[in-house]
């Protein structure tokens, strides 16, 4: 028996190990990714569907809807024509989109003509494509 015989692993057997992880590295990532979306989504989804809730209490409050101009900042900070407005109506500030975008608000809506459009460019940033999250339906 060789008393200097190394036990270790050989340069084939790691390389070996390295292509197994990389292999599966492939197929788990994308899953992962498309995920990652999906929550960002959601995310959005729940973030104009609170934005709503505090627009339509605006709404109750003041009489009116706030104009494109005072935008969503109106939720935060009492603009200087609502009388009877009672509160913050978000918490904690306007959130922005998940890809750290603003939300887009128009008030009278194009899509709602008696209410309010309220978007996010989605995930490519670009508002009026495919991809955006409404307050409204593309069936409406």
């Amino acid at each position: 028996m060789n008393k200097y015989r190394r036990r270790g692993f050989t340069l084939i057997e790691l390389l070996l190990v390295l292509v197994i992880l990389a292999t599966l590295a492939t197929i788990v990532v994308p899953k992962f990714t498309k995920r990652s979306l999906q929550a960002k989504i959601t995310t959005a989804n729940t973030q104009i569907t609170n934005l709503s809730t505090a627009i339509n209490n605006f709404e109750i409050d003041n009489t009116r809807f706030p104009t494109t101009s005072e935008g969503l900042r109106a939720l935060v900070e009492k603009p200087a024509n609502a009388d009877r407005w009672k509160m913050p109506y978000m918490d904690k500030g306007i959130p922005k989109d998940p890809w750290g975008n603003e939300y887009v608000y128009k008030q009278p809506g194009t899509h709602n003509e008696y209410g309010f459009d309220l978007s996010s460019a989605g995930p490519d940033g670009i508002v009026g494509n495919d991809n955006d999250i409404t307050n409204w339906s593309e069936d409406d």
